[in-house]
């Protein structure tokens, strides 16, 4: 990890629109848990289906989405990639720090504020709020590493992964059985059923496939955004 690829990145993508949209989602999923708090709406079953259906299934990949392509993406399209790549540093390194950059806003971004959602409406009960956060913590990190590759492979980066969370995520992986196994949002609750012994919560897939999987995906999808922006050409022509 390289600190001053590091501190670039961060102040890119602080400083941007970026972080207006990175804060408003989390913000929102905290306002209606305060509504709902308000209301009397406070119960177990809701607040299992609010952290299943907005934190995980929508604003999660939505956060990653920002945050794993944003970390590269506007610099491989506006050209400010060649630069850093004209310097002394291998490109697999600025590939982790980029990475690491966007793994810790989805920590700060989404696994925090689906903790406070959670506690909100029902403190610690049933280890909801803690359950739905390391989901979101782990399911998060992964999101980022693909959102990364995508911001590596592709200049329509950003319509390219809102038809993968929306189609795949949302639609195939959320009510077809058998694809659910390959939906990184299904891996997240399987972690947070784990945690959590809320009857409402039930995981889909097995721990023994979506601990592997989440591993195995973060992985070949940083070493492969590495190894893709080592053969990008100098020129600007990629």
């Amino acid at each position: 990890m390289n600190s001053v690829v590091a501190s670039i990145t961060y102040r890119a993508m602080l400083g941007r629109k970026r972080i207006w949209l990175l804060a408003a989602l989390p913000l929102a999923l905290i306002a209606i848990a305060v509504l709902l708090r308000l209301i009397g709406g406070g119960d177990e079953r809701t607040a299992v289906e609010l952290m299943e259906k907005f934190a995980i299934g929508t604003i999660l990949p939505l956060l990653g989405l920002i945050a794993g392509t944003g970390v590269i993406s506007p610099e491989i399209e506006d050209g400010t990639i060649i630069h850093l790549l004209s310097k002394p540093i291998p490109r697999p390194s600025i590939v982790l720090t980029k990475f690491a950059v966007a793994a810790s806003l989805i920590v700060a971004f989404s696994a925090v504020p689906t903790f406070l959602a959670a506690y909100v409406l029902i403190g610690t009960e049933a280890g909801v709020a803690s359950g739905f956060a390391l989901g979101s913590l782990f399911a998060g990190i992964a999101y980022a590493a693909v959102f990364l590759l995508v911001g590596v492979l592709t200049k329509h980066a950003v319509v390219v992964g809102i038809i993968y969370a929306l189609v795949w995520e949302n639609a195939i992986g959320g009510y077809v059985p058998g694809a659910r196994k390959l939906s990184i949002q299904q891996w997240g609750q399987t972690l947070a059923d784990q945690v959590s012994s809320s009857p409402f919560l039930k995981a889909e897939v097995a721990l023994s496939f979506a601990v592997p999987a989440i591993v195995i995906v973060t992985v070949v999808a940083v070493l492969w955004a590495g190894q893709r922006l080592r053969g990008l050409s100098l020129t600007g022509d990629e």
